[in-house]
C-alpha cells in the first residue's frame, strides 16, 4: 500500500528495508500489515510477499531498523531484518514436519485406545483407556500445537485475531474437557479428535511452508549461475583472484574462454561470443567486441577478453532478475485458495453455533457441565475432516494422475489457478521449440564435404558446430584430415586440407535471416548449411486443444524478432520477440491488469520473473533449475501435449472439489442439529466423521482416469 510522505520529505530519496515475518498465517495478514505499516509516520509504501513471508518497506532514511521492527511488533508480528535483499529460508518446514510426525504417531495410538471405548468398554477399563489417551494426548497437544498457540497468543496481545485463535480455542477446550471427564470418570473424552485435528492442520501448514521454500529455491537456483569470482587486474598489471562479493565497479576483470562473468561490465580489449540465454533467451551466442556490454552470469564461448566492471554483487543484471522473480511472486502470493475462502466462513459459523448451543442449554436449565459437553460435541462433530479433505483428496488424486503422464505439480493451489487460466503465454526457444539447432539438408553435402565439415566442427564448441558434429557423427561420417585449424570468434574455423584452405563459419552473404553456417573448400562456392530449431512434437495440436478449452495463446520471447515471428506464423498465434526479463514481466502485468488469468510456459532463466508473475506457470523438464523452481508445474518429455492435459485435469479437479464441498456441507447440515439437540455420542460422532471422509475420498478417486 502506498502512502504519501510529508511534504518535507517528498524530495528525499527513500530507503528500502526488507523483513522476514514468519507469523503471517492467513491472507488477512496482508491487509493488516500493509494498512498498519502505512499508518507509521515516514513509511511511504509497504509491500507484503505472503509466499516468502516477507515485508518490504520504502521509508524515510531517518527511520532506523529497530523502529521498524517495533512497528511490526506493535501490529502483533515478530520480524527480523534481512540484510541480503534476496532473502532466505526460515526453516519453518523442518519444525513443522517434526510436529506433524508427533501428532500423527499420537493420533494413531489414541484411536486404537478409543476403539475399545466406542465398542462399549465401561467402568475401570474405560477409565484406564481414557488415562492412557490423556498421557499421550497432553504432551502431544502441548508440543504439536505450538505453531497455533504462539500465533494466536501474539495476535491476541496485539488486539487482533487470526485463524489460529479459533483453532487454539477448539483444541484447548476439547483437551481440557476430555481431561475433566477422565478425572471425574465421565463417559466421554475427545482426545482422539483433538489430536487428529492438529494432525490435519499441521499437514496443511507444512505443505504451505514447503511451497514457500520452493519459491525461494527458484531465486537461489538463479543466483547459482553467478561466477564465484574472477581474475582482477591490478594497477601494477598483476592479476589476482577475487571473490564475486569483493568485486567493485571500476575494477578490471580478465575473463577466459569457458568462464562465466562475475559482474556486469564493458569490454576493454578482445572480442568473443557470449551465451546470453539466461538474460535474453536468445538461442545463439552474441558476438561482443570493445565497448560492448557484457552481463554477469553469461558464458564466454570464445576468446579471452578484458572487462571493465560497471556493476557487481546485488547491482548486477542477474541479481535484478532474481529480485524481479521474488517481487513478481507477490501477486500470486495474494491468491486465496478455495479452502481458505471456505474457512473464513466455516470457522466463525461453527464457533458461533457451539457458543449458541452452550447458552441455549444453560437457559434451558441444563448445568454448565452438560451445556459445555454439548458445545464441545458440536465443535467435534463439525471438525472439518470432510471439509479439510475435500480439496487435498481431489488434488492428491489429480497430481498422481498427472504424474503418470509426466506432469509434476508442486502444490495444490497450482491446480486451482491452472483451472482458472484463460490466456496461455509461451516462450519460444526451448518451450515451443526443442531449444537446440538441428542441421537441415545434410544429404546435399558430398561425402568429401561432409568429412571436412565434421573435422572442422569437432574443433569448436559453438552451438552450431556442436549440432553439426552430432548430426554428422550420427550419420556415420568419417572426419577428414585437416591441419592448421584455428577459430576466430564470430567468424568461424579455418584450416588446410590437401593444400587447399577450408572454412566453416559465418556465411559471406550479408542480410540472411536464416540460422546457418557455410562450408567453403578452396576457392569454390560456399555450401550453405541451414539450421532450424524444430517445434516440439504436438505443439500445434496442443495450441488447438487450449483454444478448445477457451484459452487464447501468444508468444513472448527474448529471441530475435524474425525467428519468433516465423514460429508464431507457423502456429497461427501472435508473437513478440526481443523482450528482456523486465519487458516480459511488464507484458504479463499488463495482461493481468486487463483481468486475464495468464498461464506462463517457459524454460529459460530469463523467464523466471514471468513464471513467478503469472497466475500459474509451467516449465519443461529440460528447463533451467531456476525456471523449474519458479514454475508451479514441470512437464517431462519432448511433447507439448501435457500442457493441455494439465489444464483439462485441473478443471476436472475443481469440479470434484465443488462436489466434495457440497457433500461435506450436507454432512454438517444433518449432523450439527443432532449435536445441538444433545443426541450425539462419541461413537456416532466418530462414525459420522469417518463416513463423510470416506465419501469425499471415494468421489475424489474418480479423477484417476482424467489424465489421458
Amino acid at each position: 500500500m502506498n502512502r504519501p510522505l510529508p511534504a518535507a520529505l517528498a524530495g528525499e530519496p527513500l530507503a528500502s528495508s526488507r523483513f522476514a515475518v514468519p507469523g503471517m498465517r492467513c491472507a488477512g495478514c496482508i491487509s493488516k500489515l500493509e494498512n498498519g505499516l502505512a499508518a507509521v509516520p515516514g513509511v511511504a509504501a509497504a509491500r507484503v510477499n505472503f509466499t516468502a513471508k516477507q515485508v518490504q518497506l520504502s521509508h524515510d532514511p531517518a527511520l532506523s531498523v529497530p523502529v521498524l521492527v517495533k512497528a511490526l511488533a506493535d501490529l502483533g508480528f515478530d520480524a527480523s531484518p534481512i540484510g541480503d535483499a534476496l532473502g532466505g529460508s526460515d526453516g519453518e518446514a523442518r519444525s513443522l514436519v517434526k510436529a506433524l510426525a508427533v501428532a500423527g504417531f499420537a493420533a494413531m495410538n489414541i484411536m486404537l485406545l478409543s476403539v475399545s471405548v466406542w465398542s462399549g468398554a465401561g467402568g475401570l477399563t474405560r477409565d484406564l483407556f481414557h488415562w492412557l489417551s490423556a498421557l499421550i494426548a497432553l504432551p502431544t497437544v502441548a508440543y504439536a500445537g505450538q505453531p497455533f498457540f504462539r500465533s494466536a497468543l501474539t495476535a491476541l496481545k496485539a488486539g487482533r485475531t487470526n485463524m489460529d485463535v479459533p483453532i487454539s480455542i477448539g483444541v484447548t477446550l476439547a483437551t481440557a474437557l476430555s481431561l475433566f471427564e477422565t478425572i471425574t470418570h465421565g463417559a466421554h473424552a475427545y482426545f482422539d479428535s483433538a489430536v487428529m485435528l492438529l494432525f490435519f492442520l499441521l499437514a496443511g501448514r507444512w505443505l504451505d511452508a514447503v511451497m514457500r521454500d520452493r519459491a525461494r529455491d527458484g531465486v537461489s537456483a538463479l543466483l547459482k549461475h553467478m561466477a564465484a569470482g574472477a581474475l582482477v587486474i591490478g594497477d601494477d598489471g598483476a592479476s589476482h583472484w577475487l571473490a564475486a562479493t569483493a568485486i567493485r565497479p571500476g575494477m578490471t576483470m580478465l575473463v577466459a574462454a569457458g568462464e562465466r562473468l562475475a559482474a556486469d561490465g564493458v569490454i576493454l580489449d578482445g572480442r568473443s561470443h557470449f551465451d546470453q540465454s539466461l538474460i535474453t533467451g536468445e538461442a545463439m551466442p552474441v558476438t561482443v567486441g570493445p565497448g560492448g556490454r557484457v552481463l554477469a552470469g553469461t558464458l564466454n564461448c570464445g576468446d579471452a577478453v578484458t572487462v571493465a566492471v560497471t556493476a557487481a554483487g546485488n547491482d548486477t543484471s542477474i541479481a535484478d532478475i532474481a529480485r524481479l522473480m521474488q517481487d513478481a511472486a507477490q501477486g500470486r502470493s495474494r491468491y486465496v485458495r478455495i479452502a481458505d475462502r471456505a474457512a473464513r466462513l466455516y470457522a466463525p459459523a461453527v464457533h458461533a453455533l457451539a457458543l449458541c448451543s452452550f447458552i441455549g442449554w444453560m437457559l434451558a436449565g441444563a448445568g454448565w457441565h452438560e451445556s459445555l459437553l454439548i458445545a464441545v460435541a458440536v465443535l467435534i462433530i463439525t471438525c472439518p475432516c470432510a471439509l479439510g479433505l475435500a480439496v487435498p483428496a481431489a488434488q492428491i488424486v489429480a497430481t498422481g494422475a498427472l504424474m503418470r503422464v509426466g506432469v509434476l505439480v508442486k502444490d495444490g493451489s497450482a491446480l486451482e489457478r491452472l483451472a482458472e487460466a484463460d490466456t496461455a503465454v509461451f516462450d519460444k526457444t526451448g518451450t515451443l521449440t526443442l531449444g537446440h539447432p538441428e542441421p537441415l539438408d545434410l544429404d546435399r553435402l558430398s561425402p568429401q564435404a561432409a568429412g571436412i565439415a565434421l573435422a572442422l566442427a569437432q574443433c569448436s564448441r559453438h552451438p552450431l558446430s556442436e549440432a553439426l558434429r552430432h548430426a554428422l557423427t550420427a550419420a556415420g561420417t568419417v572426419p577428414a584430415r585437416i591441419s592448421q585449424i584455428s577459430e576466430t570468434p564470430g567468424h568461424g574455423l579455418v584450416g588446410q586440407w590437401q593444400g587447399q584452405a577450408v572454412r566453416l563459419g559465418r556465411p559471406a552473404a550479408a542480410g540472411t535471416t536464416d540460422i546457418a553456417t557455410a562450408l567453403q573448400i578452396g576457392t569454390g562456392p560456399e555450401q550453405l548449411i541451414r539450421f532450424a530449431d524444430p517445434l516440439r512434437p504436438a505443439a500445434a495440436a496442443t495450441l488447438a486443444d487450449l483454444a478448445g478449452l477457451g484459452l487464447t495463446s501468444a508468444i513472448l520471447s527474448g529471441d530475435r524478432a524474425a525467428p519468433v515471428a516465423a514460429v508464431g506464423a507457423a502456429l497461427g498465434i501472435p508473437a513478440t520477440g526481443g523482450l528482456d526479463p523486465a519487458g516480459k514481466l511488464a507484458r504479463i502485468t499488463a495482461l493481468a491488469g486487463q483481468g486475464r488469468r495468464v498461464l506462463i510456459v517457459g524454460d529459460g532463466l530469463n523467464d523466471g520473473p514471468a513464471l513467478a508473475a503469472g497466475h500459474v506457470s509451467m516449465a519443461p523438464g529440460s528447463a533451467a533449475d531456476a525456471s523449474q523452481n519458479a514454475a508451479d508445474a514441470v512437464f517431462l518429455g519432448t511433447s507439448l501435449a501435457p500442457v493441455a492435459t494439465a489444464v483439462r485435469v485441473a478443471r476436472a479437479t475443481q469440479a470434484i472439489v465443488r462436489q466434495n464441498f457440497a457433500l461435506a456441507i450436507a454432512y454438517n447440515v444433518i449432523a450439527v442439529p443432532l449435536a445441538i439437540m444433545g443426541l450425539v455420542t462419541p461413537l456416532i460422532a466418530a462414525l459420522a466423521m469417518s463416513g463423510s471422509s470416506v465419501i469425499v475420498i471415494a468421489n475424489a478417486l474418480r479423477l484417476k482416469g482424467t489424465a489421458r
